[in-house]
Protein backbone atom coordinates (compact mmCIF):
# COMPACT_ATOMS: atom_id res chain seq x y z
CA UNK A 1 0.00 0.00 0.00
CA UNK A 2 1.39 3.81 -0.57
CA UNK A 3 0.86 5.39 2.72
CA UNK A 4 1.68 8.82 3.26
CA UNK A 5 4.98 8.16 4.28
CA UNK A 6 6.05 6.33 1.38
CA UNK A 7 4.18 8.86 -0.88
CA UNK A 8 6.88 11.88 0.19
CA UNK A 9 9.79 10.25 0.42
CA UNK A 10 9.49 8.98 -2.90
CA UNK A 11 8.79 12.46 -4.13
CA UNK A 12 12.06 13.33 -1.76
CA UNK A 13 13.92 10.54 -4.38
CA UNK A 14 12.07 12.37 -7.35
CA UNK A 15 13.50 15.56 -6.52
CA UNK A 16 17.31 13.60 -5.72
CA UNK A 17 17.53 11.66 -9.33
CA UNK A 18 16.21 15.07 -10.90
CA UNK A 19 19.32 16.46 -9.25
CA UNK A 20 22.25 14.26 -9.71
CA UNK A 21 20.77 13.83 -13.63
CA UNK A 22 20.96 17.04 -14.27
CA UNK A 23 25.03 17.12 -12.77
CA UNK A 24 25.79 14.00 -15.07
CA UNK A 25 24.74 16.20 -18.40
CA UNK A 26 26.17 19.46 -17.17
CA UNK A 27 29.59 19.66 -19.35
CA UNK A 28 32.59 17.45 -19.71
CA UNK A 29 33.20 13.68 -20.21
CA UNK A 30 29.55 12.36 -19.23
CA UNK A 31 30.96 8.79 -19.05
CA UNK A 32 33.92 9.76 -16.83
CA UNK A 33 31.05 12.06 -14.76
CA UNK A 34 29.31 8.96 -14.04
CA UNK A 35 32.07 7.10 -13.07
CA UNK A 36 33.08 9.59 -10.47
CA UNK A 37 29.67 10.00 -9.01
CA UNK A 38 28.74 6.20 -8.48
CA UNK A 39 32.20 6.31 -7.14
CA UNK A 40 31.64 8.80 -4.56
CA UNK A 41 28.43 7.06 -4.40
CA UNK A 42 30.43 3.65 -3.25
CA UNK A 43 32.23 5.30 -0.80
CA UNK A 44 29.19 6.49 1.08
CA UNK A 45 27.65 3.07 0.80
CA UNK A 46 30.85 1.74 2.33
CA UNK A 47 30.34 4.27 5.29
CA UNK A 48 26.90 3.61 5.58
CA UNK A 49 27.89 -0.37 5.55
CA UNK A 50 28.66 -1.30 9.72
CA UNK A 51 25.42 0.29 10.25
CA UNK A 52 22.92 -1.86 8.43
CA UNK A 53 21.55 -5.23 8.01
CA UNK A 54 23.22 -7.69 5.60
CA UNK A 55 20.53 -8.84 3.32
CA UNK A 56 19.73 -12.27 3.98
CA UNK A 57 21.28 -15.19 1.11
CA UNK A 58 17.95 -15.66 -0.44
CA UNK A 59 18.26 -12.15 -2.74
CA UNK A 60 22.17 -12.89 -3.44
CA UNK A 61 21.23 -13.77 -6.68
CA UNK A 62 18.33 -10.84 -7.20
CA UNK A 63 21.37 -8.42 -5.88
CA UNK A 64 24.26 -9.63 -8.22
CA UNK A 65 21.78 -8.99 -11.13
CA UNK A 66 20.80 -6.28 -10.28
CA UNK A 67 24.47 -4.73 -9.99
CA UNK A 68 24.74 -5.73 -13.21
CA UNK A 69 21.90 -3.99 -14.73
CA UNK A 70 22.47 -0.90 -12.79
CA UNK A 71 25.83 -0.91 -14.17
CA UNK A 72 24.84 -1.35 -17.47
CA UNK A 73 22.59 1.61 -17.11
CA UNK A 74 25.40 3.68 -15.64
CA UNK A 75 26.61 3.75 -19.22
CA UNK A 76 23.01 3.75 -21.19
CA UNK A 77 22.23 7.07 -19.46
CA UNK A 78 25.79 9.12 -20.23
CA UNK A 79 25.30 7.74 -23.91
CA UNK A 80 22.12 8.96 -23.88
CA UNK A 81 22.83 12.71 -23.13
CA UNK A 82 25.15 12.91 -25.86
CA UNK A 83 23.04 12.32 -28.47
CA UNK A 84 19.98 14.05 -27.48
CA UNK A 85 19.24 17.07 -24.83
CA UNK A 86 17.70 16.67 -21.06
CA UNK A 87 14.34 18.34 -21.92
CA UNK A 88 14.46 15.16 -24.81
CA UNK A 89 16.38 12.22 -22.83
CA UNK A 90 15.08 12.42 -19.24
CA UNK A 91 11.29 12.29 -19.96
CA UNK A 92 11.66 9.34 -22.49
CA UNK A 93 14.14 7.40 -20.38
CA UNK A 94 11.59 8.30 -16.91
CA UNK A 95 8.95 8.11 -18.54
CA UNK A 96 8.79 4.99 -20.40
CA UNK A 97 10.09 2.78 -17.36
CA UNK A 98 6.69 2.63 -15.63
CA UNK A 99 5.17 0.98 -18.42
CA UNK A 100 7.18 -1.89 -18.40
CA UNK A 101 7.76 -1.69 -14.60
CA UNK A 102 3.46 -2.05 -14.38
CA UNK A 103 4.69 -5.27 -16.95
CA UNK A 104 7.18 -7.01 -14.65
CA UNK A 105 5.20 -6.59 -11.70
CA UNK A 106 2.04 -8.47 -12.90
CA UNK A 107 4.06 -11.19 -14.45
CA UNK A 108 6.97 -11.70 -12.01
CA UNK A 109 5.35 -10.56 -8.73
CA UNK A 110 1.52 -11.12 -9.53
CA UNK A 111 0.52 -7.19 -8.93
CA UNK A 112 -2.31 -6.37 -11.68
CA UNK A 113 -2.53 -2.78 -11.96
CA UNK A 114 -6.46 -1.01 -11.69
CA UNK A 115 -8.25 0.26 -14.44
CA UNK A 116 -6.95 3.96 -13.02
CA UNK A 117 -3.59 2.78 -13.60
CA UNK A 118 -4.31 1.09 -17.00
CA UNK A 119 -5.87 5.09 -18.18
CA UNK A 120 -2.69 6.41 -16.72
CA UNK A 121 -0.60 4.36 -18.82
CA UNK A 122 -2.42 5.23 -21.45
CA UNK A 123 -2.07 8.59 -20.95
CA UNK A 124 1.91 8.31 -20.16
CA UNK A 125 2.63 5.84 -23.23
CA UNK A 126 0.79 8.83 -25.40
CA UNK A 127 3.14 11.48 -23.76
CA UNK A 128 5.68 9.43 -24.34
CA UNK A 129 4.94 8.60 -27.64
CA UNK A 130 4.77 12.13 -28.59
CA UNK A 131 8.48 12.84 -26.92
CA UNK A 132 9.80 10.20 -28.84
CA UNK A 133 8.09 12.34 -32.10
CA UNK A 134 9.90 15.61 -31.41
CA UNK A 135 12.82 15.95 -33.22
CA UNK A 136 15.16 18.87 -32.06
CA UNK A 137 17.96 20.15 -33.84
CA UNK A 138 18.89 19.68 -36.98
CA UNK A 139 20.79 16.26 -37.12
CA UNK A 140 20.30 13.51 -39.34
CA UNK A 141 17.62 10.62 -39.48
CA UNK A 142 20.30 8.38 -37.75
CA UNK A 143 21.63 11.27 -35.21
CA UNK A 144 17.69 11.84 -33.98
CA UNK A 145 16.96 7.50 -33.75
CA UNK A 146 19.50 7.94 -31.56
CA UNK A 147 18.38 10.35 -29.46
CA UNK A 148 15.19 8.53 -28.86
CA UNK A 149 16.83 4.98 -29.15
CA UNK A 150 19.21 5.39 -26.18
CA UNK A 151 16.85 6.60 -23.79
CA UNK A 152 14.34 3.73 -24.74
CA UNK A 153 17.23 1.63 -23.93
CA UNK A 154 17.98 3.74 -20.70
CA UNK A 155 13.84 3.21 -19.59
CA UNK A 156 14.19 -0.59 -20.81
CA UNK A 157 17.14 -0.48 -18.18
CA UNK A 158 15.41 1.29 -15.46
CA UNK A 159 12.01 -0.83 -15.55
CA UNK A 160 14.30 -4.18 -15.22
CA UNK A 161 16.13 -2.62 -12.47
CA UNK A 162 13.15 -1.42 -10.24
CA UNK A 163 11.43 -5.23 -10.49
CA UNK A 164 14.70 -6.59 -9.74
CA UNK A 165 15.11 -4.02 -6.74
CA UNK A 166 11.69 -4.82 -5.32
CA UNK A 167 11.93 -8.59 -5.81
CA UNK A 168 15.17 -8.60 -3.83
CA UNK A 169 14.63 -6.04 -0.91
CA UNK A 170 11.54 -8.04 -0.40
CA UNK A 171 13.60 -11.72 -0.19
CA UNK A 172 16.21 -9.40 1.89
CA UNK A 173 15.08 -9.04 4.99
CA UNK A 174 16.82 -5.48 5.43
CA UNK A 175 15.76 -3.17 2.08
CA UNK A 176 18.39 -0.57 3.32
CA UNK A 177 21.05 -3.45 3.28
CA UNK A 178 20.08 -4.99 -0.20
CA UNK A 179 20.66 -0.79 -0.97
CA UNK A 180 23.75 0.00 0.43
CA UNK A 181 25.34 -3.54 -1.00
CA UNK A 182 23.65 -2.31 -4.43
CA UNK A 183 25.12 1.04 -4.43
CA UNK A 184 28.44 -0.30 -3.22
CA UNK A 185 28.82 -3.07 -5.90
CA UNK A 186 27.39 -1.01 -8.83
CA UNK A 187 29.86 2.23 -8.40
CA UNK A 188 32.72 0.10 -8.25
CA UNK A 189 32.09 -2.27 -10.98
CA UNK A 190 31.29 0.96 -13.04
CA UNK A 191 34.51 2.78 -12.00
CA UNK A 192 36.72 -0.23 -13.08
CA UNK A 193 35.19 -1.02 -16.05
CA UNK A 194 35.61 2.95 -17.07
CA UNK A 195 39.32 2.33 -15.39
CA UNK A 196 40.88 -0.19 -18.01
CA UNK A 197 38.73 1.14 -20.91
CA UNK A 198 39.94 4.82 -21.15
CA UNK A 199 42.91 4.86 -18.18
CA UNK A 200 43.42 5.96 -15.13
CA UNK A 201 44.07 9.61 -16.23
CA UNK A 202 39.95 9.73 -16.94
CA UNK A 203 39.95 10.87 -13.24
CA UNK A 204 42.19 13.54 -13.33
CA UNK A 205 39.45 15.75 -13.59
CA UNK A 206 39.35 19.60 -11.71
CA UNK A 207 38.28 20.50 -8.70
CA UNK A 208 34.57 22.14 -10.08
CA UNK A 209 33.87 18.41 -11.55
CA UNK A 210 34.92 16.30 -8.33
CA UNK A 211 32.25 18.63 -6.33
CA UNK A 212 29.70 18.14 -8.55
CA UNK A 213 30.27 14.44 -8.75
CA UNK A 214 30.30 14.65 -4.74
CA UNK A 215 27.09 16.19 -5.27
CA UNK A 216 25.79 14.21 -7.49
CA UNK A 217 27.01 11.03 -5.62
CA UNK A 218 25.57 12.47 -2.65
CA UNK A 219 22.11 12.80 -4.21
CA UNK A 220 22.29 9.55 -6.24
CA UNK A 221 22.63 7.29 -3.48
CA UNK A 222 19.99 9.03 -1.62
CA UNK A 223 17.30 8.47 -4.84
CA UNK A 224 18.31 4.86 -4.30
CA UNK A 225 18.10 4.04 -1.15
CA UNK A 226 14.56 5.51 -0.35
CA UNK A 227 13.60 4.11 -3.95
CA UNK A 228 14.34 0.41 -2.73
CA UNK A 229 13.16 1.19 0.85
CA UNK A 230 10.00 2.12 -0.92
CA UNK A 231 9.42 -0.97 -3.31
CA UNK A 232 9.84 -3.08 -0.39
CA UNK A 233 6.91 -1.83 0.79
CA UNK A 234 4.31 -0.76 -1.66
CA UNK A 235 3.40 -1.46 -5.23
CA UNK A 236 6.10 -1.30 -7.63
CA UNK A 237 4.10 0.05 -10.53
CA UNK A 238 2.67 2.75 -8.02
CA UNK A 239 6.36 3.89 -7.20
CA UNK A 240 8.41 3.26 -10.15
CA UNK A 241 5.01 6.02 -11.50
CA UNK A 242 5.34 8.40 -8.47
CA UNK A 243 9.35 8.25 -8.75
CA UNK A 244 9.17 9.87 -12.16
CA UNK A 245 7.46 12.81 -10.93
CA UNK A 246 11.18 14.26 -11.57
CA UNK A 247 10.13 14.78 -15.19
CA UNK A 248 8.33 17.69 -14.25
CA UNK A 249 11.59 18.83 -12.18
CA UNK A 250 13.76 17.94 -15.21
CA UNK A 251 11.92 20.14 -17.72
CA UNK A 252 12.52 23.07 -15.11
CA UNK A 253 16.10 22.19 -14.82
CA UNK A 254 16.60 21.97 -18.95
CA UNK A 255 14.71 25.32 -19.37
CA UNK A 256 16.36 27.45 -17.24
CA UNK A 257 19.69 25.91 -16.07
CA UNK A 258 20.85 24.67 -19.03
CA UNK A 259 18.85 26.66 -21.29
CA UNK A 260 17.71 24.23 -23.37
CA UNK A 261 14.54 24.99 -25.51
CA UNK A 262 11.35 23.94 -24.47
CA UNK A 263 8.59 24.44 -27.25
CA UNK A 264 4.61 24.06 -27.15
CA UNK A 265 4.77 20.48 -28.21
CA UNK A 266 7.37 19.51 -25.84
CA UNK A 267 5.80 21.28 -22.86
CA UNK A 268 2.23 19.36 -23.98
CA UNK A 269 4.22 16.10 -23.99
CA UNK A 270 5.48 16.96 -20.62
CA UNK A 271 2.12 17.38 -18.84
CA UNK A 272 0.93 14.46 -20.60
CA UNK A 273 3.06 12.38 -19.19
CA UNK A 274 2.76 13.58 -15.78
CA UNK A 275 -0.99 13.69 -16.22
CA UNK A 276 -0.75 10.16 -16.81
CA UNK A 277 1.78 9.35 -13.99
CA UNK A 278 -0.87 11.55 -11.19
CA UNK A 279 -3.47 8.81 -12.67
CA UNK A 280 -1.27 6.03 -11.84
CA UNK A 281 -0.59 7.36 -8.43
CA UNK A 282 -4.43 8.10 -7.76
CA UNK A 283 -5.49 4.87 -8.43
CA UNK A 284 -2.98 2.71 -6.20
Amino acid sequence: MLTNDIFFVVLLSAALNAGWNSAIKVGGDRITAMAITTLMGSGLSLLALPWVDLPASASWALLALSIAVHTAYHFALPVAYNHGDMGQVYPIARGSAPLMVMLGAAVFAGEWPGVGAVWGVTCLCTGVLSLALIRSGTGSGRAQRKAVGYPLLTGVLIAAYTVIDAMGARQAGSAIGFAVILTLGDGIATALIVLLWKGPRTFCVDRAMLWRCSAAGTMQMGAYWIAVWALARAPMGAVSALRETSVLLVALISTWLLKERMGPARIMSAVLVCAGLLMVRLSS
